[in-house]
């Protein structure tokens, strides 16, 4: 047993069923919080959300237009009401910050896993919708969102069919503000 196993933080911790099941310590923590939910669809929503607040901090800043898109897309697809969306948005951000560079992987793997294709496609519609939210998608962004989309093995095609609908956010594309 490791120290991290006694303190709570190991990959060992939780007797044992985050092997069997491929919970991450992260949507384990926010799914807690979804408590109303079935379990199963609890651990769906906890990796939507910290998936959506991956794509929300690429630039180390989540802004209050990002943070409004990601509550809105929780209470649309997770039919979660404003205070419970506001709280999940609000522990995946925490969650992102304090293990974004350990669980980034394991998260999207694990919802690569428990997702259809037609659910990481919808996903992926809105993490562009996120990271549009403040009328831009920069290169960084547009890198965590190809990544991202790789991780969930989503073809390019797929991926460039989507950019191509918020094209006009791409700040590539943007003409420069003239003073």
């Amino acid at each position: 047993m490791s120290i991290l196993d006694l303190i709570g933080l190991g990959r060992g911790s939780g007797g044992g069923d985050e092997a069997a099941t491929g919970d991450s310590a992260t949507v384990r923590k926010i799914a807690a919080a979804l408590e109303d939910m079935e379990p199963e669809q609890a651990r769906y929503m906890a990796a939507f959300a910290y998936i959506l607040g991956r794509v929300a901090n690429a630039d180390r800043v989540i802004h209050q237009a990002e943070t409004a898109t990601m509550c809105r897309l929780l209470r649309e697809k997770g039919s979660l009401g404003e205070t419970q969306a506001a709280l999940v948005v609000e522990m995946a951000r925490q969650q992102g910050v304090l293990f974004g560079a350990s669980e980034d992987y394991l998260v999207t793997r694990e919802f690569r896993e428990i997702s259809t294709k037609e659910q990481r496609l919808a996903l992926l519609d809105c993490l562009f919708a996120v990271s549009a939210a403040d009328r831009s998608i920069s290169a960084l962004e547009g890198r965590v969102l190809m990544q991202i989309a790789d991780e969930l093995k989503l073809d390019r095609r797929e991926y460039t069919a989507l950019r191509t609908t918020y094209r006009e956010y791409l700040s590539v594309l943007q003409k420069p503000d003239e003073d």
